[in-house]
């Protein structure tokens, strides 16, 4: 009866107990397989824990942190995650006798669990005979008929109670032993990650300043080759105008050297003696100077070439094709193994 209101409350059923010792803590609804377990010991839907390690490790691609939303117990998970866990097969089958009798519309589940939890192991050669010993010996459980009269006559043999506190002991101690092991596990990859992610950001870093270096040598070639076009636009310019300046010089006394054979012609078609001896006197003057200005100023020979301006580019090309990462950016090689022949000599 509760106290307070003065109604009479009923007491839970075993089934209703039993139900809500198998529902799972999350979703708060019966348990839907696979059932996982947690090291303290507490089940989950997988699917439930599963939705719970994605939301609070998105970046789950090496494992995680999971923590109980019963008792708050952390479990370092490896990289499986969630699917890593140990099935729990004792409540999937709990879970399947219970509702086969909720169908069944029984109560009677305490029987066959009982029956079932106290079914003890029976020998295979004695069927007849639990298994009541250990064989050290041979490291196997057995009865106490293989122990008098079989196999394990000559063996020696102790307690179960004995060894399974032993085991239990030890496996304890690897449980424990694994889970350290686990945690520096997920420590190096962790730290892995860092280093990969640190590898790639150098690498970034590198490959930009060797980009900036390259453009700095390309800009550095690009004004060189334009300031040696330039002289040779510049001597291209200065030898054109002397020639043309030469041109223009023969072009003026080929037209004066032209008017006085035109002078001269009519000169010698006037038949009047007296008229023509005049006239030829001051024509012989002018052939005589025309004749000695004639020979003007020529281009030296060669005057037209440019070999002057070629450049040798072999040794910048030898180093450029040497260039390499290290001291001073050049390959080194082939000056060590010079280094190296003359000591040899």
């Amino acid at each position: 009866m509760d106290i307070q209101t003065g109604q009479i409350v009923r007491a839970p059923s075993p089934m209703e107990s039993l139900e809500k010792q198998l529902s799972c803590p999350i979703c708060l609804d019966m348990f839907t397989k696979p059932v996982v377990i947690l090291p303290c010991q507490h089940n989950l839907c997988r699917s439930c824990a599963s939705e719970l390690y994605d939301s609070k490790n998105p970046y789950h691609f090496s494992g995680g942190i999971f923590r109980c939303p019963t008792c708050r117990f952390e479990v370092v998970l490896d990289r499986h995650g969630v699917y890593g866990l140990q099935r729990n097969l004792l409540v999937e089958n709990i879970i399947d006798i219970y509702k086969q009798q909720l169908e069944k519309g029984s109560n009677a589940l305490e029987p066959p669990l009982k029956s079932k939890e106290t079914k003890e192991p029976m020998c295979d050669v004695h069927e007849e005979e639990k298994i009541n010993i250990y064989c050290v010996t041979c490291q196997t459980p057995t009865c106490s008929m293989c122990k008098v009269f079989g196999q394990h006559k000559d063996c020696e043999v102790s307690t179960l109670k004995s060894v399974y506190e032993v085991q239990k002991s030890e496996l304890k101690n690897s449980i424990d032993l694994l889970g350290a092991s686990n945690s520096c596990l997920q420590a190096m990859l962790s730290q892995m990650e860092e280093t990969s992610k640190t590898v790639e950001e150098n690498c970034q870093a590198q490959k930009q300043k060797l980009g900036e270096k390259f453009d700095h040598l390309y800009a550095v070639l690009e004004d060189r080759k334009t300031h040696l076009l330039e002289q040779i636009t510049q001597e291209q310019d200065e030898k054109v105008a002397v020639i043309r300046s030469l041109v223009q010089q023969y072009n003026e006394q080929l037209q004066a050297s032209i008017k006085l054979m035109d002078k001269a012609s009519q000169t010698m078609d006037n038949n009047n003696t007296a008229e023509f001896l005049i006239a030829a006197k001051q024509l012989l003057i002018e052939a005589k100077d025309a004749t000695k200005n004639s020979h003007l100023q020529r281009p030296e020979p060669g005057f037209e070439s440019m070999d002057h301006f070629t450049i040798d580019t072999e040794d910048v090309e030898a180093v450029l094709t040497k260039m390499d990462f290290g001291v001073g950016g050049i390959d080194n090689d082939d000056d060590e193994e010079e280094e190296e022949e003359e000591e040899e000599e």
